[in-house]
């Protein structure tokens, strides 16, 4: 077969000129360099060619082949200039609503946990978190809970499979309160010291409005030399009015916790009824919200101090509760449930 590249060449200029798009562009390239192009055939053809026809026509088509490339290539740049070049006020319906991106904020607990913490560390403490995964020495040895003791229980604590070589092969578990941080702090520092324990805690209760399998907790721990429960007393006094209001007031009830002594339970008056009593407050005119007392010497002994060195005071309470009493929620499954609808109350 016969090729007129010459003719070839002028058709390839004469249809260069005409191009002016990305689509354009494209079907030139596959007339003339696709699988089934105009040079593909060419190639195919030098098979049927004599020795000293094959040469002379490849090297016309190699020719031809660099020139389609050539102008390929520049068409590319001059389209591309001219698309940068288009009014985008032109492609935009500037009448179109916009989309408005909503802004998020820290969930209620977050903000009640922030709040309580600033609370203390204005008033000297400092913050530190502990590991929600615990041996049972930190758990409940150390803090003075006895081996018969219903939380040591497998049907009151998450136990793991894990073993804690550390401690003779017992097994690990998910911290059922925060007071394990008190032990690691003491075990840790040389009194005199001040701390708040936040976190997360774990225990195996059936959910309904007021129970959780998790919670969320804050321990307090101040240890120095002669402590008394008058500063506790005074502590938690000025923290309840400044987190509920000056016109709160505050009583202790004699209590008992293993790791305190004296122990109490802290209430204060019902913010709703002003201490007259209502449903929230079960008609007594008072909530509990937390408990305290007395370092128990067992506990300083079990971190190694000695004996009648220091003395020191601790607290501890649920955050959900804190947060339930003050912004009168009423089922504590509203924290966890992901609503919209009750989240951007807060």
């Amino acid at each position: 077969m016969k090729w007129d590249f010459k003719q070839i060449e002028q058709d390839v200029l004469a249809e260069a000129k005409e191009i002016s798009s990305q689509s354009q562009l494209e079907s030139f390239r596959i007339k003339y360099l696709g699988k089934k192009g105009v040079l593909a055939q060419i190639y195919a053809s030098l098979a049927a060619l004599s020795v000293e026809e094959k040469p002379v026509i490849g090297k016309q088509a190699n020719s031809l082949r660099k020139i389609i490339e050539n102008i390929i290539k520049e068409k590319k740049k001059t389209i591309s200039h001219a698309s940068s070049d288009i009014d985008i006020r032109n492609l935009i319906d500037v009448t179109i609503p916009g989309v408005a991106t909503e802004q998020g904020h820290k969930h209620i607990l977050t903000q009640t946990i922030d709040e309580i913490c600033s609370l203390f560390e204005r008033l000297g403490f400092v913050i530190y978190e502990g590991p929600e995964i615990e041996t049972e020495f930190h758990n409940f040895t150390a803090l003075n809970i006895p081996v018969d003791h219903p939380s040591r229980d497998a049907f009151d604590t998450f136990y793991l499979e894990q073993e804690d070589k550390e401690n003779k092969g017992r097994y690990l578990l998910l911290r059922s309160h925060t007071s394990p941080g008190q032990i690691r702090i003491m075990k840790q520092n040389t009194p005199p010291f001040a701390v708040v324990i936040p976190g997360r805690v774990y225990r195996p209760d059936a959910v309904d409005a007021s129970h959780s399998f998790m919670f969320h907790q804050i321990e307090g721990l101040l240890v120095d030399k002669d402590v008394k429960f008058s500063h506790l007393k005074g502590l938690l006094s000025v923290f309840c009015k400044r987190f509920f209001g000056e016109d709160i007031k505050m009583r202790l009830r004699p209590h008992f916790f293993p790791f305190t002594e004296p122990s109490a339970e802290v209430d204060i008056s019902c913010y709703i009824c002003k201490g007259k009593g209502c449903s929230v407050c079960g008609r007594k005119g008072w909530l509990e919200i937390m408990g305290c007392g007395l370092v128990h010497p067992k506990v300083f002994e079990a971190v190694g101090y000695r004996k009648n060195a220091y003395t020191g005071l601790a607290f501890g309470l649920g955050v959900e509760r804190i947060a339930m009493l003050k912004y009168g929620i009423h089922d504590i499954r509203l924290f966890y449930e992901n609503d919209k609808r009750f989240l951007v109350q807060f």
